[in-house]
């Protein structure tokens, strides 16, 4: 991969990664609820997901996502029913002062956090088929391709993890704002509504 590509398909990593998505909205619900140094592990998850996507099209068998509809579907559907369930969880979540909130997150589970994340991610077809049409163009085939996909793995990965560290602290720092338990139930709910959109927009996806 010649410097002008790399630079073409960082800049193509930036664009990607900056539009909102399913993983930008998990970072700022991560980050308002959690605070940043332990929100941000959600983006760990959602790296971890990503590589395995990578890893996937960079296999091959992305091409099963993009060609056999009932594989494409049932990831899809279960992406779907997943955001919805975080949707409701969101909804639900209970409200207090910011204190005791402050105090809750010690206790939270980082393996959960990254769970959480990875979920997020690896339930989107759309990802992987995206990637499946995309990292293809910026290979070079008359040099080794798995060298290739390595580069392009460490340079999307580490512009996400800057963008969603953006996000988480972004949101982290709202929670600064928050003053009252009505004001955070209006922030949960806020957040139930747009994993919501995503499920929704994710229900839209076609191959």
């Amino acid at each position: 991969m010649s410097f002008q590509v790399w630079m073409a398909f960082m800049l193509a990593c930036w664009v990607i990664s900056v539009s909102p998505g399913a993983g930008a909205i998990a970072s700022m619900s991560s980050g308002l609820n959690y605070g940043f140094r332990r929100g941000y592990w959600n983006a760990i998850g959602l790296q971890l997901a990503l590589l395995v996507q990578i890893g996937i099209v960079a296999a091959g068998v992305g091409v099963l996502f993009a060609t056999t509809p009932w594989a494409f579907l049932l990831v899809k559907w279960f992406g779907v029913g997943y955001l919805l369930y975080l949707a409701y969880l969101q909804w639900k979540a209970p409200v207090q002062s910011i204190e005791i909130e402050q105090e809750r997150q010690a206790t939270k589970s980082i393996p959960k956090l990254v769970g959480y994340g990875f979920l997020v991610n690896m339930s989107n077809p759309k990802a992987i088929v995206f990637l499946l049409a995309v990292l293809p163009q910026f290979l070079d085939l008359s040099k080794p391709q798995w060298i290739q996909y390595v580069m392009m793995a460490v340079t999307m990965i580490s512009i996400d993890l800057i963008v969603m560290a953006g996000y988480t602290g972004l949101a982290a720092k709202v929670l600064k704002l928050l003053k009252s338990p009505k004001q955070q139930k209006y922030m949960n709910r806020t957040f139930a509504v747009l994993f919501s959109c995503a499920a929704g927009l994710l229900s839209l996806v076609h191959q």
